[in-house]
């Protein structure tokens, strides 16, 4: 191979490009959007907030809130607002296309950067916000978790879970 145009492209992006994860309007008062730890380009936080965007829109968000301070860590992190987010959101029908979105726009960031971004926010806990620290306590022992051991990630897949064993219960 003469030049790096010819180099074969790796089996993973043929594949996201020939089966990309199509967004489906989710009704949030059923079913809970995608884990905070599922990563989009690399992006934490991401396809959860694709979800309770797309429910928004769609009048379906449940208990969810799109825009939120989870999903402003995400905005602040690239420097973009909800609202253009939202029109990303809705200019796309897969995932990818918000992920490639994300990574082209707002502030630039290396693959390294999102990574470790990503990685700080899914090791992190509400422990270290005073101001949310004894709600957080409280909240963590009525799901079953020591607040001192579990992250924030950790505390709202429980919580998913447990909103929604009630409702189908």
């Amino acid at each position: 191979m003469s030049s790096l145009t010819d180099a074969p492209v790796p089996a993973i992006d043929i594949l996201m490009e020939t089966n990309p994860t199509a967004i489906i309007n989710l009704d949030l008062g059923k079913q809970a959007p995608h884990s905070p730890r599922e990563r989009n380009a690399g992006f934490v936080i991401a396809s959860r907030a694709i979800d309770k965007c797309r429910a928004s829109l769609a009048g379906t968000p449940g208990e969810y809130h799109y825009d939120c301070p989870m999903d402003k860590m995400l905005f602040n992190f690239k420097g973009i607002t909800g609202e253009q987010f939202k029109t990303a959101v809705q200019a796309s029908t897969n995932y990818e296309d918000v992920g490639a979105w994300l990574q082209a726009n707002g502030t630039k960031k290396t693959p390294a950067e999102i990574k470790a971004w990503s990685d700080e926010m899914e090791a992190s806990s509400l422990m270290k916000n005073p101001e949310k620290r004894a709600y957080f306590m409280e909240d963590c022992t009525r799901l079953g978790l020591n607040p001192q051991m579990n992250t924030s990630f950790d505390w709202l897949e429980a919580d998913d879970r447990e909103s929604f064993r009630r409702t189908s219960a």
